[in-house]
């Protein structure tokens, strides 16, 4: 994965009783973007291990204006945000990084 892509980190926070939703919704919506959008180069979800109302997105972006351009007009994420409210608590947290250095270990199993 190339260091010059753009990190975009979101935070999820789950309404009452909707966490797997939350999840099941995401992923969805992950697979569909990873198949169908060029610009986008991978996303993990991560859940909180302390609080799995809380969910981590880091996507991979060829460039900011990528995802905040087509992506964010593409029919599936018109229609996840569409039905959204019924399961997040609130507009996601949405930051922006760019890759410094990075420091994996050997044989770990750590693949980006």
């Amino acid at each position: 994965m190339s260091s010059a892509m753009v990190r975009v980190v979101i935070t999820y926070v789950a309404r009452p009783g909707q966490a797997e939703r939350m999840r099941q919704e995401l992923t969805a919506l992950i697979e569909t973007v990873v198949r169908t959008e060029p610009d986008c180069g991978g996303i993990h979800l991560l859940v909180d291990a302390a609080d799995p109302n809380r969910i981590l997105l880091i996507e991979y972006w060829t460039s900011a204006d990528a995802f905040t351009g087509p992506h964010l007009t593409t029919p599936h994420l018109t229609a996840f945000r569409a039905r959204a409210a019924e399961f997040i608590a609130g507009p996601p947290e949405v930051t922006y990084w760019d890759e410094t250095a990075a420091f994996f270990a050997k044989g770990k199993g750590l693949t980006l």
